[in-house]
């Protein structure tokens, strides 16, 4: 049985659509096609918000009859249960880009490697090596989202929420959103904000990158760490780098048919990555060297991709119809015919060895919704 279609009056007020065109509310919907996993069950009832007034409405509506709500942007980062989510599913399709000299402003519901795209051609610098990242643009304060060497917190400016709890659109300065690696303030109240709006300032330097950060980004382009080249180049490369990892979204590549990175880089304290350090070497050799990098307090880095490689998970690895990426050990994928718990079956498999193997713990990067590792 299909999913039942009914209308909805969108709200009144200054950012209604005055033609008045219905909002498409639907029961039992599939949200498999909204993910870029391409997996977990229906939404007892599915809403697409257009504006932020009915973005606002949906939420004030779910919360006021204690309706259990699932936010959805670009469904990049989500992990749904087979049996889908009982309470209502809001996707937000909102849309904006306005580029005012450096300042940006993006409605949550845009697209985000497009908006990335858009800035390089009016030849601004701060996002271009975030190019290819599936997703919304309000997606990107949550996760603090970074790759290549730069992370959106450096370039936020302000995000436009609506408070749940305070039931009042608020407007959040980057020094309150508690950035941090992979992690903000929104992620750790993941039931409070609601983003609307993201604005970030750019830098102008006449159409050149900032300065590259990433190693490998550097090296493939032939220039030195700190080097500025042309910020469409420096977008090119990524995009390139990407796809070769199965990191840019492609229906036939089944690679790309996940949450790009599933893990998180292990970050360690001092005691920590000297007993991790130990157990490398003693199961690797003398000579192993795992990669380091210092994070914030002092602490250290590692590469999870590197602990998942080594602890025996390589690319392609697995049996089933959930598999590690045949680019990327970082990845875990859908091959086509995959169930939720086949993902997560996965996942815990490579969890117990890389915890068996080196004394580490990997923490899921993207959202769960009705499961957990």
């Amino acid at each position: 049985m299909g999913p039942h279609v009914r209308s909805v009056p969108r709200p009144s007020g200054e950012c209604a659509d005055r033609t008045l065109v219905p909002v498409q509310e639907l029961h039992d919907a599939p949200l498999a096609p909204l993910t870029t996993f391409r997996l977990g069950g229906p939404a007892s009832r599915l809403l697409t918000a257009t504006t932020d007034a009915e973005v606002i409405e949906a939420v004030r509506e779910a919360d006021g009859s204690g309706t259990p709500l699932l936010v959805i942007g670009g469904g990049s980062n989500l992990v749904i249960g087979d049996k889908g989510f009982d309470g209502t599913a809001l996707r937000i399709a909102t849309k904006g880009f306005a580029l005012n000299g450096t300042t940006l402003e993006l409605a949550a519901g845009e697209i985000w490697t497009d908006a990335v795209a858009r800035t390089v051609e009016a030849g601004l610098a701060g996002i271009e090596c975030l190019a290819g990242i599936p997703g919304s643009a309000g997606a990107t304060p949550i996760q603090n989202v970074g790759a290549y060497g730069q992370e959106v917190s450096s370039t936020v400016t302000e995000v436009v929420a609506y408070d749940r709890h305070t039931e009042e659109t608020v407007t959040i300065p980057n020094a309150d959103c508690a950035f941090s690696y992979r992690h903000s303030r929104f992620k750790a109240e993941p039931d409070r904000f609601v983003v609307l709006r993201v604005r970030f300032e750019l830098e102008d330097a006449g159409g050149l990158s900032a300065p590259l950060r990433y190693a490998e980004t550097a090296r493939t382009m032939g220039v030195e760490q700190g080097e500025r080249v042309p910020a469409a180049a420096a977008r090119e490369t990524v995009l390139a780098l990407r796809a070769g990892k199965g990191m840019v979204l492609d229906p036939e590549d089944h690679d790309s048919w996940s949450a790009g990175s599933f893990f998180t880089n292990p970050i360690l304290e001092d005691a920590e990555y000297e007993a991790f350090l130990a157990r490398a070497k003693d199961r690797l050799g003398p000579g192993t060297t795992p990669p380091a990098f210092p994070a914030d307090g002092g602490r250290v880095k590692t590469s999870a991709a590197w602990l998942i490689d080594k602890a025996g998970f390589t690319k392609g690895y697995g049996t089933g119809p959930a598999r590690i990426s045949t680019k990327h050990t970082l990845a875990l994928t859908n091959r086509g015919e995959a169930t939720t718990e086949d993902l997560l079956a996965l996942a815990r498999e490579v969890v117990a060895g890389v915890r068996e193997a080196f004394g580490v713990t990997l923490v899921n990067e993207p959202v769960t919704v009705g499961v957990s590792l």
